[in-house]
């Protein structure tokens, strides 16, 4: 089981959410009861995540969480906890554009991307993982070359330059208080990235990015949501 260094040295942790809390079957039979005791006996638990902020409320509130929600891969931030009001830190109209074109270009890419665009305000996702280099190319080389294309296994997000969840979280953290060097992330995918860079500790739950492994500081000898069923109970020294 992994171990935590500096065990007590920790104020929050932030889960990233798909490939990492919950997979296509769902959550984890223990990650309830699990979050919910590290969020009122260790530290407060937060979410940040791709999904829009409607997608990430409901699993907020399904684990028992007290912390904020990081959404939209870092574009939208509430922390109703502590009645801040929502915070949206980009415009995604330019996004949703350049979708447009894509499909212009691409036979069969549906411009209209993932179900939860309806309610996507900072960025815009499309659902042909498979395509992600050829989009990622395409943008490269167009008048939307200054927009980022990430995929996340998941969903390939293209968004405003700079907007990731380094911005969300930098944005939380400093509105409740936390000293980032004090806040364990938890990921699986490249868009955890520059999470990882602006926390204390970060841990990867999935070795299938090199990227991502390379970067974490600890990695969960089990995978995906079985990993973070094991970091929560490490936190809670249930070995």
């Amino acid at each position: 089981m992994i171990e935590i260094p500096d065990p007590g040295n920790w104020d929050m942790i932030v889960f990233d959410v798909d490939g990492t809390l919950l997979d296509r079957e769902g959550f984890h039979e223990d990650l309830v009861k699990l979050s919910r005791r590290v969020d009122r006996e260790i530290m407060p638990v937060s979410l940040a995540s791709g999904r829009t902020l409607p997608n990430v409320t409901p699993i907020m509130q399904a684990i028992g969480a007290s912390g904020f929600i990081v959404a939209e891969n870092g574009g939208m931030v509430w922390d109703s906890g502590e009645g801040h009001e929502i915070l949206s830190l980009s415009d995604g109209s330019r996004a949703k554009q350049a979708a447009e074109w894509l499909a212009t270009k691409i036979d069969g890419l549906d411009p209209r991307g993932i179900e939860s665009n309806r309610w996507r305000e900072t960025e815009w996702c499309l659902s042909e993982t498979d395509s992600f280099e050829l989009i990622r190319d395409l943008i490269a080389d167009s008048k939307w070359s200054d927009l980022e294309v990430v995929s996340t296994g998941f969903a390939v997000h293209i968004a405003s330059p700079g907007l990731d969840k380094s911005n969300g979280l930098k944005v939380a953290m400093e509105q409740r208080g936390v000293d980032p060097s004090r806040v364990i992330a938890c990921g699986d995918a490249p868009n955890d990235l520059p999470m990882f860079d602006v926390v204390g500790l970060s841990v990867a739950v999935n070795d299938e990015f090199p990227e991502v492994s390379m970067s974490a500081d600890l990695i969960t000898e089990s995978r995906g949501k079985d990993g973070s069923v094991e970091l929560l109970r490490a936190l809670l020294n249930l070995f």
